[in-house]
């Protein structure tokens, strides 16, 4: 869940949440030595041009170190607690929909950060996505417009929105 000011953007995570994100790192952390033992056992196998263990294992590394630093800085810049409460979407809100005027035709989400949706049963709408980008800032009962990967125009009215309770 995020929420921006200007430039800086503030994403809140629930203790659970957090705690989740922060034991998958401490585990890629734990899990250096290793990656760096099995590097070293595959380079040993011979011509490191032709050593696919070798080259896979580097890989493994490579994306484990991306993740590390993807969650250093995510952590880094979380907060910790209760999104604040808006008066209109915003990320971190649980936004109900209702598609081209059919009552019966709705959809409830949650407006914010994928690292999130691990700790929820909702379908998670990154504020980046066209339907986020669109119904950011929204109030209950407006109706916008957006464009979907389709290329078509989809109208969609805001029923309802309140902040995620986790």
């Amino acid at each position: 869940m995020s929420t921006t000011d200007g430039n800086q953007a503030t994403t809140w995570l629930s203790q659970d949440a957090y705690d989740r994100l922060q034991a998958e790192l401490d585990e890629h952390i734990a899990n250096r030595p290793a990656l760096a033992a099995e590097i070293n056992a595959r380079r040993e196998e011979g011509d490191l041009r032709e050593n696919g263990g070798y080259h896979a294992a580097r890989e493994e590394q490579g994306k484990a170190e991306g993740r590390i630093l993807y969650l250093k800085e995510f952590l880094r810049k979380a907060v910790v607690g209760d999104a604040p409460t808006s008066d209109s979407v915003a990320p971190g809100t649980v936004v109900t929909i209702q598609f081209d005027d059919d009552e019966d035709d709705t959809e409830k989400f949650l407006l914010g950060s994928r690292e999130i949706a691990a700790t929820t049963d909702l379908k998670v709408y990154s504020p980046e996505s066209a339907l986020g980008k669109a119904i950011l800032g929204a109030k209950r009962g407006d109706t916008v417009t957006y464009t979907a990967p389709s290329g078509a125009a989809i109208k969609v009215t805001v029923i309802e929105f309140e902040p995620f309770a986790g």
